[in-house]
């Protein structure tokens, strides 16, 4: 099992193509352009051989960076305009890598989800909050089943991988799991009964549903790691 989701490894994989100069110049030029950009006008704006720039243009859409789209230039048309030209544009999909994991996207949308929900049925923010939490930590079990479904994988095994796609970096200790990473950390210092309350909510969800009645979650507070802790029921019967 990786320690880091895929998601994860995409999103340092695609900032780290960034740090070869080449590759760097050509998705500034691109960015900076109102429309989207062929291969020479980006070739010919950055002083790089055509060729090269194809390559590391393709690259870079590749790793998600920029899209494609094709079309002829302008004033070029009909019967013998020859085959569209490809042009590159900076990708709608948004990038960014904290180290350790954080998931602050995550908890807005949980937060906003809340809201939302609260006003329409006239509940407790707090309510649908745990409630948004809940639901997103099924969801991440059931991704996790699917992922599952042809191999024999244990409950544990797969509790740790739901929760490391998530960020929290899971540590298996004898019969006890903790979790290394809190992906809402900055909130957690300033709103900590809050976001200990909906990191509950989501390691419970995805627990209850992996664990297969064998592991509870628990509030254990910590400064040095996430506040819940996952422990097997024949542990926590016999504390």
């Amino acid at each position: 099992m990786s320690d880091v989701g895929d998601d994860f490894a995409a999103r340092v994989s695609g900032v780290g193509s960034l740090a070869d100069p080449v590759r760097r110049s050509l998705y500034g030029y691109v960015c900076a352009q109102t429309d989207p950009v062929s291969t020479d006008q980006a070739a010919t704006a950055t002083g790089i051989a055509r060729h090269n720039a194809k390559f590391h243009l393709d690259r870079l859409v590749n790793e998600g960076l920029l899209e494609t789209e094709f079309s002829r230039p302008q004033g070029r048309g009909g019967p013998g305009a020859g085959r569209p030209t490809k042009f590159f544009r900076r990708a709608a999909r948004e990038v960014s890598v904290t180290l350790p994991e954080r998931r602050y996207e995550l908890a807005g949308q949980l937060l906003a989800t809340a809201v939302d929900d609260s006003v329409r049925e006239g509940s407790s923010v707090l309510e649908e909050l745990m409630r948004a939490a809940e639901r997103t930590g099924l969801a991440a079990a059931e991704s996790t089943t699917l992922q599952h479904i042809e191999s024999d994988v244990d409950p544990v095994s797969s509790t740790c991988q739901a929760l490391a796609a998530h960020g929290y970096e899971p540590r298996r200790d004898s019969d006890t799991i903790t979790l290394a990473n809190c992906p809402f950390h900055a909130l957690a210092k300033e709103h900590t009964a809050l976001v200990c309350g909906m990191n509950l909510a989501l390691v419970g969800a995805i627990t209850e549903r992996l664990g297969e009645g064998t592991l509870s979650a628990r509030l254990d507070p910590d400064e040095s790691r996430c506040c819940v802790v996952i422990s097997s029921d024949e542990t926590e019967g016999a504390s």
